[in-house]
């Protein structure tokens, strides 16, 4: 159990996600350029920033969803749009959760009140873990 503000919170699911920065690289870059609008809102993709860390900090993001979505025991398809799951940096730096439609419906339904995530990347990888609280 965990407290936050006086109140007690159970861990109720945990989801694990690992991505090659580099397959990313490749999907962000391929002709067209649907991918980053269909997995990434604008604000996430203002809060990614520009640089040469941009990309990590997409793939970071990019777990971050896959992790969510295993938490929340949903695969994609089943009505979740990759924007459904938002990743949003407060104030501090830190990531943080934002659902929207059929993934806060989800949440909802099950419980969920708070999710913790947490994400890394080195060179070649990025990864994320998820923890949603009841």
């Amino acid at each position: 159990m965990s407290t936050d503000r006086g109140v007690t919170m159970q861990l109720l699911a945990h989801g694990i996600d690992i991505v090659e920065i580099g397959e990313l690289r490749r999907l962000i870059n391929e002709p067209g350029g649907h991918f980053m609008t269909r997995c990434f809102t604008s604000a996430e993709q203002l809060d990614a920033g520009e640089g040469p860390n941009r990309i990590d900090r997409l793939a970071g993001r990019f777990a971050a969803k896959e992790a969510v979505a295993k938490a929340l025991g949903v695969g994609w398809g089943n009505g979740i749009a990759w924007t459904d799951i938002e990743i949003r940096t407060m104030d501090s730096g830190a990531p943080d959760i934002v659902l929207h439609r059929r993934a806060k419906e989800v949440a909802d339904q099950l419980g969920v009140i708070r999710f913790l995530i947490s994400t890394s990347h080195t060179g070649a990888y990025a990864i994320a873990s998820s923890l949603a609280l009841s």
